[in-house]
């Protein structure tokens, strides 16, 4: 057994691409290596800013010779039918034999495969592998027809610790395969001979290159932290901009500046997102959570004076972008956000929706709404609503568009605005995200469930809804935010009132009139999202079924009450005895109502039950029935489970000593009876036909 190392030379791959070209070569070399049956222990891929490599473990020297067995025609078949068999083969009568099968007995073959050197393999499946590698975006360079995500310089290939004899076709000019490469562009410039995987990685390192993603990760990790040990401050947690740079560097150093002192009367979240959006500087804090006024720089490069140069330079650029962050701190501040209202009649929020404008008094309404459902203070909510946007015409969030919201709390505070207002303001758009936290406060949550039920509402009833994978719009999300801001919050919003709200208030801007259908496609899509939502906390997906398909359900926390307790209870030998009970029940109804060509009721004739077993059960139907009813009104979801487990023993005995299929016509009639109580008692608590397996 030997390795195979492929390293593919280029000009700096964007780091935004690194994660994904990662995944993409493992699998391409997997899957077609799988596809020439040949063997492998496992393929381990690097990337760099320069380099894309894979690392092949345990391929064989030599592709084993395999045979391949043919099937011909049948036996006494016309003989044009063999000897058209035996020419696509290649093969002779000589080369075939008779076989019985079970379809009878059939002119077979063996056809011999030889196996060829995995060298010259490789060097096919290289140059296979590079023409069907899906970059996103790619480019040409020079007069080549090839395109590569940058310019490609060489292809190191290396097979049980020699060069394999190949070449890749750019376009009229070939890469011949090599075992050369190159380390740091800066740093190392000379070519190097290569031998195998750990002679590459430490000459590489030699070179001040370091393969690994991870290990140039945690090299930015520790000097950012030491640098914050330096100045006694913490660093501010971003695994995103981290699994950044490691993507933008190959040998990583990390250099710390100081904020200018007269930019800190600048909000911190600005001055955070001007380094971080516009520059990639990590941030940092105090020992007690306040905005420290540092910045670290990477760079891909040992400068020789420690760095003072490059330090001065940053630190100069950032002045640069804080001096027009301040000035439009300053700007904004001299126009309230109340005069700004009527310049959001010119944004368009959507050619069919209207404007940012018209959204705002759709939201001021809706919002109201919602506030006094759950409690909140209507006026400051409607005041958050009519506010809201008007951020989005400062100076500031023109310059810096991820601070819409944050910016405008500070407007509203500076204006004179409660703190309610202003902080529903900057987090009506939350959650953003999975990972992005909720409000808690009720004017802030009535206006986002608010902002996001809007949009909702607005693209369903025009018809802009998600299709497959695409979501335009974020509708998903929006759905799954309401979802998150309800539960989490325990709230109890009755879903099918606020979505007739806010279609009214669309008034001509809705194309869809039909709005019980709409209500109830809105409602489906926020189940589906509740789906993925309750799928971590382990609650199957046919158990929301089971409940929602009940009927007017649209209270998202009640349903989530009786979805966990229809879970706790199946999970338990008695509710796993009941759904087995009910498919018995089920599936006799089914047959015997095809038999018979019609439909059993639940109407059952008290003086034709015979049997002690069948009077019990019905008496305990009854009393089930009655029980459980009365507990999921009260929302007492568990005691109603409860209720269905007294009904294990009259159930167990009326199966093992009744005869369902009576030969007395009425008897039978009024058993199938008993059979179509059990399943509609348990239908009182859930559609058990909707659980799977």
């Amino acid at each position: 057994m030997a390795d195979f190392l492929i390293e593919l030379f280029s000009e700096e791959i964007p780091a935004r691409m690194q994660f994904q070209a990662l995944q993409d070569f493992k699998k391409l070399w997997e899957d077609r290596l799988q596809k020439e049956n040949i063997p492998f222990e496992k393929v381990i891929p690097y990337v760099t800013p320069r380099r894309l490599a894979a690392h092949i473990i345990g391929l064989p020297l030599r592709q084993e010779n395999r045979i391949e067995e043919l099937k011909g025609p049948r036996v006494g078949a016309p003989q044009q039918a063999l000897d058209g068999f035996l020419k696509a083969a290649g093969l002779s009568i000589d080369d075939c034999v008779q076989k019985e099968t079970d379809k009878g007995l059939f002119y077979m073959a063996q056809k011999m495969h030889q196996g060829r050197e995995m060298a010259d393999i490789l060097s096919l499946l290289t140059n296979d592998i590079i023409r069907a590698f899906p970059w996103p975006k790619s480019m040409r360079w020079r007069d080549y027809s090839f395109r590569w995500v940058r310019p490609l310089h060489h292809i190191l290939a290396i097979f049980n610790n020699k060069v394999i004899d190949g070449r890749f076709d750019l376009g009229g000019t070939f890469l011949k395969f090599t075992d050369h490469t190159q380390g740091h562009r800066f740093l190392a410039i000379d070519p190097f001979q290569v031998t195998d995987i750990a002679h590459y990685k430490s000459e590489l390192e030699k070179r001040f290159v370091l393969l690994d993603t991870d290990e140039r990760r945690t090299q930015i990790k520790n000097q950012l932290e030491n640098c914050a040990h330096t100045k006694n401050v913490v660093l501010k947690e971003d695994p995103a901009l981290l699994q950044e740079m490691a993507g933008a560097c190959e040998w990583p150093q990390i250099f710390m500046g100081t904020i200018d002192p007269s930019f800190l009367d600048v909000p911190y979240e600005v001055l955070e997102t001007a380094m971080r959006n516009h520059q990639k500087y990590f941030s940092f804090r105090t020992k007690e959570g306040e905005f420290a006024p540092y910045f670290a720089c990477v760079t891909n490069n040992i400068p020789k004076d420690n760095g003072q140069k490059i330090i001065q330079g940053n630190e100069q650029i950032l002045k640069s972008r804080l001096f027009d962050a301040k000035f439009f701190w300053i700007q904004d501040q001299t126009q309230t956000l109340l005069s700004r209202v009527e310049k959001l009649e010119s944004i368009v929020f959507h050619e069919k929706l209207g404007s940012l404008k018209e959204k705002i008094e759709r939201l001021q309404l809706l919002s109201k709404e919602i506030a006094i459902v759950i409690k909140a203070d209507p006026i400051k909510t409607a005041r958050a609503a009519l506010l809201c946007k008007t951020d989005l015409v400062t100076g500031m969030v023109g310059e810096f568009p991820e601070l819409q919201g944050i910016m405008g709390r500070y407007y509203a505070l500076h204006d004179g605005e409660s703190q309610e207002v202003a902080d529903a303001i900057a987090s009506h758009y939350a959650p953003l995200g999975p990972s992005d936290k909720c409000p808690k406060e009720l004017v802030s949550t009535s206006l986002a469930i608010a902002d996001k039920m809007d949009a909702l509402v607005g693209f369903f009833a025009n018809d802009l809804k998600p299709t497959g994978s695409k979501d335009p719009y974020a509708l998903r999300r929006a759905a799954l935010g309401i979802i998150r801001l309800i539960l989490e919050n325990n709230l109890r919003i009755p879903l099918f009132k606020l979505i007739e709200i806010s279609y009214k208030s669309y008034g001509s801007k809705v194309s869809t009139t039909d709005f019980d259908k709409l209500k109830f496609e809105i409602m489906e899509f926020f189940v589906d999202r509740l789906k993925v939502f309750l799928r971590e906390k382990g609650i199957r997906h046919d158990y929301i079924n089971a409940i929602f398909s009940q009927g007017q359900e649209d209270d998202l926390s009640r349903l989530c009450l009786r979805i966990e307790a229809l879970s706790d209870f199946l999970q338990t030998e008695d509710g796993g005895y009941l759904l087995t009970a009910y498919r018995r029940a089920g599936n006799i109804l089914r047959i015997e109502e095809k038999k018979d060509a019609k439909i059993y009721t639940n109407n059952v004739i008290v003086e034709l039950l015979k049997e002690e077993e069948e009077k019990s059960l019905f008496s305990m139907l009854n009393n089930v029935s009655a029980n459980a009813t009365k507990k999921i009104q009260l929302e007492e979801y568990d005691q109603a489970m409860k209720y269905l487990v007294m009904l294990r023993q009259p159930v167990d005995l009326f199966f093992e000593r009744i005869t369902v299929n009576s030969d007395q016509k009425e008897l039978r009639k009024n058993r199938l009876g008993l059979l179509t109580h059990i399943v509609s008692t348990l239908h009182e608590i859930a559609n058990f036909q909707k659980i799977e397996g």
